[in-house]
């Protein structure tokens, strides 16, 4: 459990980071880095792709959370 919170928060970090350098707040960049933990991992599946490593974890979470947030941006700018 505490890896899945590092992991959320380091790649919730590192999305806000990538895009723009700034996130939603703390909280909220790890909540995005945990669900993007989740699709990051549905689509490297797909792929037929698995991280088998504390790296390999993060740069996959860090894909999602980077995907989820482009998401909401083009969302909540939409609505």
């Amino acid at each position: 459990m505490f890896e899945w919170i590092l992991v959320g928060l380091i790649s919730g970090w590192l999305a806000g980071k990538i895009l723009n350098g700034n996130g939603y707040g703390m909280m909220c960049d790890i909540g995005l880095g945990l669900l993007g933990g989740i699709i990051g991992g549905m689509i490297f599946e797909v792929l037929g792709v698995r991280a088998h490593n504390f790296v390999g974890s993060i740069l996959m979470s860090t894909s999602g959370a980077t995907a989820l947030v482009i998401a909401t941006r083009i969302i909540r700018d939409e609505i």
